[in-house]
């Protein structure tokens, strides 16, 4: 297995491997309206790949967020990018009947990908057969961190403070959240008015997570400061490491596309960081045998002028 994700000199940000990727890979999804395209980004070689299923935020798509998704498979990692409903290039209007359901469409939208591996892979020459499914991660930004954060556990709270549904799924080991919202205590009118999932509960999200946050980031649906992208770690058990970028706003550097105009706060050094801290935590979440997760905290806390600051649970 010398080629696989196990091989240490295949695994630093220095030695990326050759990337193959297929988009769209449509499959069929009954009752959504539209079928769910993929996409789809792995090694070239290597066996035994972990995979990691990526949550686009509001409007974006499966093209977005190549920083990540582009790092990410040339370390090692088998890639899947679904395109939500919410998406701009499906143009589905606001007054849909399909719109108030679209956090919940999300949320079926990753667990129909991890229902069709076997599929995915099969779209892609010379992927079937190289998945491993008991290593399984997600990672979303914005909504997409919302998204994935069921399936590590949190759930919503309904209009009366109830938890809803459980919708965890235990073939996920770990989670990466980008700029995931935190408690709905403190929405404004407009996020009460039109985004009642945004109430989560993370007592019970118990898989390990990296959580990372601006500490300028400043939303317009929290009457709270930057800080209330820090909830997810504040109130959830288990082993979670906050990742608290200094000077960031909600694209985190430009995590969402290279020169994206949507980008706020333009900065590649910011998202190098993103991209080695959260390589490392995957791979020390989901290979135990792994010590990369310890250097890169020893090397963020030994940096003179560091980007950001990690504390963990």
């Amino acid at each position: 297995m010398s080629d696989s994700i196990n091989a240490p000199a295949q695994l630093t940000a220095d030695a990326p491997v050759t990337v193959i990727s297929a988009r769209p890979v449509v499959l069929p999804a009954p009752g959504r309206g539209t079928d769910l395209q993929v996409a789809v980004s792995a090694p070239a070689t290597g066996n035994d790949l972990p995979v990691v299923v990526f949550s686009h935020g509001f409007g974006m798509s499966m093209k977005d967020y190549a920083p990540l998704a582009d790092f990410w498979a040339a370390q090692g990692f088998a890639v899947l990018q679904p395109t939500h409903l919410d998406s701009r290039t499906l143009g589905v209007p606001a007054d849909d009947p399909r719109t108030p359901r679209i956090w919940r469409f999300r949320i079926e939208d990753v667990t129909r990908v991890l229902d069709s591996l076997d599929v995915l892979a099969a779209a892609v020459p010379g992927l079937g057969g190289r998945l491993d499914r008991s290593r399984i991660a997600v990672a979303g930004h914005s909504w997409g961190a919302q998204t994935v954060s069921t399936l590590l556990g949190a759930r919503v709270l309904d209009a009366d403070g109830v938890p809803g549904e459980d919708m965890s799924d235990p073939r996920v080991k770990a989670g990466v959240l980008l700029a995931l919202t935190g408690l709905g205590d403190d929405l404004t009118p407009f996020a009460e008015e039109n985004f009642p999932f945004m109430k989560p509960s993370f007592d019970t999200m118990t898989a390990p997570a990296l959580v990372v946050a601006g500490d300028h980031d400043q939303s317009a649906l929290s009457t709270r400061g930057p800080d209330w992208f820090t909830d997810p770690y504040t109130y959830s058990p288990g082993e979670k490491s906050l990742l608290t970028l200094f000077g960031a706003e909600h694209s985190l550097g430009g995590i969402n596309g290279y020169g994206a105009t949507a980008t706020t706060d333009e900065n590649p050094a910011r998202v190098a960081l993103i991209q080695r801290l959260s390589t490392a935590f995957l791979r020390s979440a989901l290979c135990a045998e792994d010590t990369g997760w310890k250097a890169a905290v020893t090397a963020l806390a030994a940096d003179p002028s560091p980007l950001g600051q990690l504390r963990s649970k």
